[in-house]
């Protein structure tokens, strides 16, 4: 594992990740900005009050993605279910 220094809110951290440390910086420069977002949009700058909204807000953008992604699955999987009725039903009438 390579090690990669980012910064995130004024802090240096030192991170131990894959081999790909631009997906390693990107990843840091995404929570930086959510951080420097959740200060600007709330006036907080007590960084441990930052960190914890900026936690909350990605979560919840996690759990909208999962959300939408389970719905996107089973609307595939029920689009599939029923491509295949049609074509076995085709098939059986020919």
């Amino acid at each position: 594992m390579e090690r990669v220094q980012v910064e995130i809110y004024g802090q240096a951290y030192n991170i131990k990740g894959g081999s790909d440390t631009a997906y390693t910086r990107e990843l840091a420069a995404y929570v930086d900005g959510k951080m420097r977002a959740i200060e600007k949009g709330t006036g907080t700058v007590d960084p441990l009050r930052v960190a914890i909204l900026t936690a909350i807000t990605i979560a919840d953008e996690l759990y909208q993605e999962r959300k939408r992604y389970d719905e996107m699955k089973n609307t595939t999987e029920t689009a599939v279910q029923r491509l295949t009725e049609l074509t076995e039903s085709k098939a059986d009438g020919c």
